[in-house]
């Protein structure tokens, strides 16, 4: 029997709703949202916390009522967000994780440049935008993770990332089985590998023994589906969301409608899905009441 496959509901980012009016802000609208993809078959739901306006909120205080409500609504595995690009300091950035208890939460182990080219303009719509990630706050990061029983979600642009996550598994630095996301990216985002099964196959000669991880795919501005076929076959994962791309080609879709697009996808392609519990096992996770 085929691994069943795990999706991780990328509902919200920092995308604004225009074009895609459903993409959801406040945790009222989050939770409800999470639930929706829950039905639709989604095991995991990465969230960041957001006001009322659709601006960034990385307060402690959020992701607990973020998280609090989630969990009332289902029972999906909540994969938070690490303070990136808008936080300083380590301790910071983690803060929300130690009071909100995600079921995961994401380490990006490597840096890049953020800055996104304009082909029409040809131009950079900016030169300065350097995600950080040094080895050190990573190793700060997965130590304090792991003290809070949450498990990282490790986030890979390119493969210099893959090469550093499996010295940080021969450090034992991460419990295993290791989750670990390879990000693509489209619409001028130059960080990650391009958002095609090309870009995603680009990985693959990188990949730490697959005993040793659990492995899915995220395409930044850009659609999914070409590479999620890829990772479906592949035995990987795939996490989808409008937070990433409004998918105009599926008239601006919900989260949920767009988690079950990938449900029939895997489905036709002979992979059921996770359930949350089914995935928390894979992925080698305690229970919550643990």
């Amino acid at each position: 029997m085929a691994k069943k496959l795990i999706i991780n509901a990328r509902i919200n980012e920092w995308m604004m709703r225009a074009p895609n009016r459903h993409v959801p802000w406040t945790a009222d609208e989050i939770a409800e949202d999470a639930a929706r993809c829950r039905e639709a078959g989604a095991a995991l739901v990465h969230v960041h916390a957001r006001n009322a306006d659709g601006s960034a909120n990385h307060s402690p205080e959020a992701y607990q009522d973020l998280t609090g409500k989630i969990r009332g609504r289902s029972d999906i595995l909540i994969h938070a967000t690490l303070g990136n690009l808008h936080v300083e300091g380590d301790e910071t950035r983690i803060s929300h994780v130690g009071e909100a208890r995600p079921d995961l939460a994401t380490i990006d182990i490597g840096s890049t440049n953020r800055d996104v080219y304009d082909g029409a303009a040809h131009s950079f719509t900016t030169t300065d935008r350097i995600y950080r990630n040094s080895t050190g706050s990573c190793l700060f990061f997965a130590q304090e993770m792991a003290r809070l029983g949450v498990k990282p979600h490790v986030a890979c642009w390119t493969v210099p990332f893959l090469r550093t996550l499996e010295a940080f598994i021969d450090l034992g630095a991460l419990a295993e089985p290791v989750v670990a996301q390879m990000v693509l990216s489209g619409g001028g985002d130059l960080s990650a590998h391009p958002p095609t099964p090309a870009g995603l196959e680009a990985f693959f000669h990188a990949l730490p023994d697959p005993r040793r991880i659990e492995w899915t795919v995220c395409a930044l501005d850009a659609n999914i589906f070409p590479a999620a076929a890829v990772a479906i076959a592949r035995g990987g994962h795939v996490a989808p969301g409008i937070g990433d791309y409004p998918y105009p080609e599926l008239g601006y879709p919900s989260n949920a409608a767009l988690v079950a697009e990938i449900v029939k996808l895997a489905k036709a392609m002979g992979r059921e899905v996770a359930t949350p519990e089914e995935a928390r096992a894979m992925l080698g996770m305690p229970t919550r009441a643990d």
